[in-house]
């Protein structure tokens, strides 16, 4: 399906303040819905999986010869199931699901249900970690995440569970993950919990030994005037090692603002950057690096806020310790939010909410162009969302790096999958960067500085 239509939407920011300067598209470029999209972006496939709003995070495989992807149920009201869709990409024209895992008596767990969901190899075999998100007055308030094995893919009889997360003092689950493989070879799980800090999980341990002894280490959120004591927390992360300076670097956004930390050694996390007293932003969501750790690009979540595009240089050159004014921003429509991101230098693939897919352009940071979209959600504007009127639509997004293959998980029309002519495949040397993303090279060993050796 060819779409037949360009629009760009561009915001830029003055040096002091943050001043949104909208290009109003044109009346031939507005969506319709026989025009969803612009040119250069193909619809290969689409599932719908269920009902309005119970449709979360996603994540892709990135080896060929693992065409899978896995999406996040959650529940909305009453309806909705509570755990993960896989997903059967060999055809990526036609998506198959072929393997639905739901926790047990489903009726009786309170709130949320699945949000995010990660995968990665350890002794190579494959596994899953969905996070959960369950209320009191029912089971299980202290499970923060199950670990599925799924080596044994495409046969779905093969799934099987591995191991529980649970922290018992934290009870509400993880929110958010991110699956990271640190420069000392740890598989790492960083997760959400309700206290001021997020946690580390070793996967080795929480997978062969004893899941209560897997954490392994916490990473704070700074006091601030927005939030003290233990009314903090993180919202989102990232994680990145930066072969310049052989650090572990993450990346997380919640009370208060941004923070940087090096967590090289992760029982002593020293805080590098901090992004606070920004104009808009009482709270960080998602927060990612270019790949060379210089830009960044932050979001906080309330009806009309853009994407923030932060400079860090000179924070990480030592010329000042605190970021609090973007270089640009960018967003799809101001009267509506954008989400979730993956940054493939210098494409931003956004989850746009109303606005569906959206991809914009940073080979000028400071002037962020959108290159293509298009239109997943086709429902009623007056029943989009309990909220406010712009929580629903595209939550999650993803990118293969080996050849381009772009998937959307819409909250309520379902799974889709896209290609944008052009791209078709994403490699950071090309583009001058390291090759650094949120893609984790898990049979690679990552040399660390001699200061860090053991």
């Amino acid at each position: 399906m060819r779409t037949s239509v360009v629009h760009s939407t561009i915001v830029k920011t003055g040096a002091a303040v943050l001043a949104l300067a909208l290009a109003a598209a044109p009346a031939a470029g507005q969506w319709t819905p026989m025009k969803p999209g612009s040119d250069n972006m193909d619809v290969l496939g689409h599932v719908p999986l269920g009902p309005q709003l119970s449709i979360a995070d996603i994540e892709l495989e990135q080896e060929m010869h693992r065409p899978y992807a896995y999406v996040a149920r959650m529940v909305y009201g009453e309806v909705g199931p509570k755990g993960t869709d896989i997903i059967n990409l060999e055809d990526p024209e036609k998506p198959e699901v072929i393997y639905r895992w739901r926790i047990e008596n489903q009726d009786l767990h309170q709130r949320t249900g699945g949000m995010d969901v990660k995968y990665f190899k350890l002794d190579g075999r494959y596994y899953v970690v969905q996070s959960l998100q369950f209320g009191q007055g029912g089971p299980n308030p202290d499970l923060g995440a199950v670990i599925l094995d799924v080596t044994g893919l495409p046969d779905p009889t093969t799934v099987r569970e591995v191991a529980r997360i649970r922290e018992p003092e934290l009870p509400g689950g993880f929110h958010n993950i991110f699956i990271y493989k640190h420069s000392d070879g740890r598989v790492l799980l960083l997760t959400t919990v309700r206290g001021p800090f997020a946690h580390a999980y070793d996967m080795a341990k929480a997978i062969d030994g004893d899941p209560s002894d897997a954490l392994a280490g916490r990473i704070p959120v700074p006091e601030s005037p927005l939030g003290q004591g233990s009314g903090r927390g993180y919202h989102d992360f990232y994680a990145a090692y930066h072969p310049d300076t052989g650090q572990d670097r993450f990346y997380g956004g919640g009370t208060g603002g941004y923070y940087v930390y090096n967590i090289s050694d992760l029982d002593n996390p020293e805080l590098v950057v901090t992004m606070t007293g920004i104009s808009g932003v009482r709270s960080g969501h998602t927060f990612t690096p270019s790949p060379d750790g210089r830009y960044v690009i932050a979001e906080t979540e309330y009806q009309y806020a853009p994407l923030r595009i932060f400079d860090l240089q000179p924070a990480l050159e030592g010329t000042q310790t605190n970021i609090n004014r973007p270089i640009s921003a960018w967003t799809a429509d101001w009267q509506n939010l954008v989400h979730n991101h993956e940054v493939r230098w210098p494409y931003v693939f956004v989850s746009g909410y109303l606005d569906g897919l959206q991809i914009f352009s940073l080979m000028d940071p400071t002037n962020p162009v959108t290159v293509g979209y298009y239109d997943t959600y086709v429902g009623s504007p007056n029943a989009r969302d309990f909220r406010t009127p712009v929580f629903n639509g595209a939550f999650g997004v993803d990118v293969r790096n080996e050849d381009g293959l772009i998937v959307v998980s819409d909250m309520s029309t379902g799974f889709w999958t896209f290609r944008m002519e052009g791209f078709s495949g994403w490699n950071g040397e090309d583009w001058g960067m390291p090759d650094i993303s949120s893609v984790q090279k898990w049979d690679e060993t990552r040399p660390r500085p001699v200061s860090q050796e053991p």
